[in-house]
């Protein structure tokens, strides 16, 4: 099986979606893709740990797609041998009412993760760039000063927000929060098969919701707009990565590799050692505890 290079996914220059493939043409049967993540899965559950102990990352996993792109399962899988007081999942649905009451970036902040804990993006905040950029009626719910009627949200506006959601991502890393972001690239033809999949799977029907067909014809606005915010918001401090999809067990496997060579790059991400006056004293206490009745 083919070694994976996150370079391969990296975007560092603008990119054209239609251009990328999103099935990632690599000798390997379902067997062998599921070892491959073992594998990555137990090495990042042990550099949690490790995280955990020496308390001055957290790391911000973000993923986006179009409906039936695999976030939850992948979510599931990559992440299923942490232990669980390490990582939280967060996903991002419509606004509340007391959401709306704050900035668009407001329950993002709230959910970033702590010191020594992994944070998962299931949606994120470029959902504020992306649906609403589809259904631009949606901002008219956030009581914005100047925002009255849809036609007063110009391409001035959308700049802004751009700009402000590079500024969240640069505010966060220099603060000691790792920004990973992947983009789930899934056909168009691969959606409609899974979607019929959970019409006709009887224990899959709760999944479908006449909405996804609804979105399913905004799909070239969305491809048009997703394109727009990655290709401006993909930074050496918040980097995005195109992830072909349409193998989910593959897209799983690149994600959970990609994390891992990542994280290598942090070389003082290390054990706290004992304080030396502890390590002096190691027989000692050994023998306290030994001498107990």
């Amino acid at each position: 099986m083919k070694s994976i290079d996150p370079k391969d996914f990296k975007v560092t220059d603008k990119i054209k979606l239609s251009k990328i493939p999103t099935l990632c043409n690599i000798d390997a049967d379902s067997d062998e893709k599921e070892a491959k993540l073992d594998k990555v899965q137990a090495k990042l559950s042990d550099l949690q740990d490790v995280m955990y102990a020496h308390n001055k990352y957290g790391v911000l996993i973000c993923l986006q797609g179009m409906d039936t792109s695999g976030k939850d399962s992948l979510i599931r899988e990559v992440f299923k041998e942490f232990n669980p007081r390490g990582v939280v999942v967060h996903s991002f649905k419509t606004p509340n009412s007391t959401e709306l009451e704050h900035d668009y970036l407001w329950r993002h902040y709230i959910a970033l993760p702590e010191k020594g804990k992994f944070a998962i993006f299931n949606r994120t905040h470029y959902e504020n760039v992306l649906v609403t950029r589809v259904h631009p009626e949606y901002i008219l719910g956030e009581n914005l000063p100047g925002i009255n009627t849809v036609d007063d949200i110009t391409p001035t506006f959308w700049e802004n927000r751009i700009t402000q959601i590079n500024n969240f991502e640069k505010h966060i890393s220099q603060n000691g929060t790792i920004v990973l972001k992947f983009y789930l690239h899934l056909s168009k033809e691969e959606q409609r098969e899974r979607l019929l999949r959970r019409l006709e799977e009887g224990k899959h029907n709760w999944k479908f919701s006449p909405g996804d067909l609804k979105e399913r014809e905004h799909w070239d606005e969305y491809q048009q707009y997703y394109e727009e915010a990655i290709n401006k918001t993909s930074t050496d401090y918040a980097p995005w990565y195109i992830v072909p999809a349409d193998d989910k067990e593959m897209a799983r496997y690149i994600v959970a590799k990609i994390i891992w060579e990542e994280m290598q790059k942090h070389t003082d991400i290390k054990e706290p050692e004992l304080d030396e006056k502890i390590k002096a004293n190691i027989e000692m206490y050994k023998q306290q505890l030994k001498r107990e009745p």
